[in-house]
C-alpha cells in the first residue's frame, strides 16, 4: 500500500532526558549531526511519504524554527499544536483535518529504519496496524499478545509480561480511527492513550533496528547505529592526522595533527587539533573547538562546544554552548569496575554500564582543573568553578564554588638565593 501521509507526535518534553530537554524537546536532541525528528522524517520520506503533520507543544519554536530554516526536500510539513488534552491518542486526534486518507502515525523520537516503515505499510490491514519488536526485557515496554496476526491484549510495563513483543509506536491508521479516539476515556495517568485502540489491530513484527529512547545513556546506542549508516567523506583537507576508522565531515571542518579512531562525525565549521585524540563512536556538532591535547571518547557533543586544552570527555553527552576550562576531566569508570548508577528525576537507576561519564545541559561553563564523577548530571546554565569535583547531580542554573582553607607560614632559616 502506498501511504503518502504521516502524523508525527513531537509534543512531549522527555523529562527523563533532562538536563538535555530543559532547553529543547526530546525529539530535537541531535544525533549524528541531526535532530532525532529529522531522522524520523527522512525515514518517512524514504518510505514514500510526501506530506507529514508534526504535532507540537513543548518548546514548539525549537521545532518549527529549525525545519523552516532546514526544509526536507520532497516532504511538505504542517505543524499542528496539541491543545489541552494530553496523551498520544489526544495528540493524534488534533490531526484529524489533515489525515483524510490512510496514514502513518509515528512517535517523533523513535530511531529505526525506513525499511521497517515500508514493511509496516505493505502489511497494513484494517483500521489499525501496529509494529511490534521482540525485546530482551519486556518489563521496560508496553507489550502485546498476538494470535493469528491480531493483537488480542496489551499491557504497559508489566512486572511479569505475557509477551516479549514491544509496541514500537509505529502505526498505520485509517481515517475512521478518529471516531474511536473521540470516545476514549482517560487512562490511570489522566491521559488519552493510543494503546487503548490496539486490541484487534493487525500486528506486524519488525526485525530492523528499533530504539525508543527514554534514558540519556540510550542515546549512545542510537548514535552508534546512525553513524554506522553514514558513508565516509573525503579526507583531503585533513592535515597530518592518523585516521583508523571512518570519518564523516561536513563543510568547513579543520582537522590537523591529531588521531581519530572509530566512527566519528564532525559538524560544519568545527576544528580538531592540534594533538587531539577522538575515538570510539563520537559525534561532534557544528562550530565546536576540540583543541590541544584534548581527548573525546565515545561521546555526543552538541553545537558550539569548546574543549581546547588538555580536557578529557569520556562516554558523555554535552549540550550546546558549553565551555571546558583547561584540564577539565570527565571521569567515566569506577575504581571497582562496577555498574554506574545515575539519579534521574530523584530515582537512582542502575545504568548497567561500566563506562558512563556526564550528562551536561546547555550553556555550562567548567573551570580549569574541574572534574565530574561518573554518571553525574549537570543542569543547563551552570558554572562549575576551578578545582571543583562534582560528586552529585547539579541543578540547573547553579554556581558551584570550591572554598579552600589556606594556611601560610614563614619558612625558618636563611633565605635561599
Amino acid at each position: 500500500m502506498a501511504i503518502k501521509k504521516a502524523v508525527v507526535l513531537a509534543a512531549g518534553e522527555g523529562k527523563r532526558l533532562r538536563p538535555l530537554t530543559y532547553t529543547r524537546p526530546k525529539c530535537m536532541i541531535q544525533l549524528a549531526g541531526k535532530p532525532i525528528l529529522q531522522h524520523v522524517l527522512e525515514n518517512l520520506k524514504s518510505a514514500g511519504v510526501c506530506e507529514a503533520a508534526v504535532v507540537v507543544k513543548y518548546k514548539k519554536e525549537a521545532i518549527t524554527d529549525y525545519f523552516n530554516a532546514n526544509p526536507i526536500e520532497g516532504l511538505k510539513l504542517t505543524f499542528i499544536e496539541q491543545g489541552e488534552k494530553y496523551g498520544t491518542a489526544a495528540a493524534f486526534g488534533y490531526a484529524e483535518s489533515f489525515a483524510t486518507e490512510t496514514f502513518f502515525g509515528v512517535a517523533g523520537d523513535i530511531i529505526t529504519e525506513a525499511s521497517a516503515l515500508k514493511k509496516l505499510g505493505e502489511a497494513a490491514e484494517g483500521e489499525v496496524t501496529a509494529a511490534l519488536h521482540a525485546v530482551d526485557d519486556a518489563r521496560e515496554y508496553g507489550t502485546a499478545v498476538v494470535r493469528e496476526g491480531k493483537i488480542v491484549s496489551f499491557e504497559e510495563k508489566a512486572e511479569r509480561p505475557k509477551s516479549n513483543l514491544a509496541n514500537c509506536s509505529l502505526y498505520v491508521f485509517e481515517p475512521s480511527i478518529f471516531r474511536r479516539l473521540k470516545h476514549l476515556k482517560k487512562s490511570s495517568r489522566g491521559e488519552y492513550e493510543i494503546t487503548d485502540v490496539l486490541k484487534g489491530a493487525t500486528a506486524v513484527q519488525i526485525e530492523e533496528y528499533w530504539l525508543d529512547m527514554g534514558l540519556p545513556w540510550q542515546l549512545f546506542s542510537a548514535n552508534e547505529f546512525l553513524l554506522s549508516k553514514l558513508p565516509p567523506t573525503s579526507t583531503d583537507k585533513v592535515e597530518n592526522t592518523t585516521i583508523r576508522g571512518k570519518l564523516v565531515m561536513e563543510k568547513n571542518v579543520e582537522v590537523h595533527d591529531s588521531v581519530i579512531e572509530g566512527n566519528v562525525y564532525i559538524g560544519e565549521g568545527s576544528y580538531v587539533g592540534p594533538h587531539a585524540y577522538i575515538r570510539g563512536t563520537t559525534s561532534i556538532g557544528r562550530k565546536c573547538g576540540i583543541g590541544d591535547s584534548t581527548t573525546v571518547k565515545n561521546s555526543i557533543i552538541f553545537d558550539h562546544v569548546n574543549a581546547k586544552h588538555l580536557t578529557y570527555i569520556g562516554d558523555s553527552i554535552v549540550g550546546s554552548n558549553c565551555n571546558f576550562g583547561a584540564a577539565t576531566q570527565i571521569a567515566n569508570f569506577r575504581f571497582d569496575a562496577g555498574h554506574i548508577h545515575a539519579v534521574v528525576n530523584d530515582v537512582t537507576i542502575d545504568t548497567k554500564r561500566t563506562k558512563l561519564g556526564a550528562i551536561i545541559g546547555d550553556n555550562v561553563k567548567m573551570g580549569v582543573l574541574s572534574a565530574v564523577m561518573p554518571g553525574k548530571m549537570i543542569g543547563d546554565g551552570c558554572w562549575i568553578d576551578a578545582g571543583v569535583v562534582v560528586k552529585e547531580n547539579v541543578e540547573r542554573r547553579t554556581h558551584v564554588v570550591l572554598h579552600q582553607a589556606i594556611t601560610k607560614k614563614k619558612l625558618e632559616g636563611e633565605s635561599v638565593h
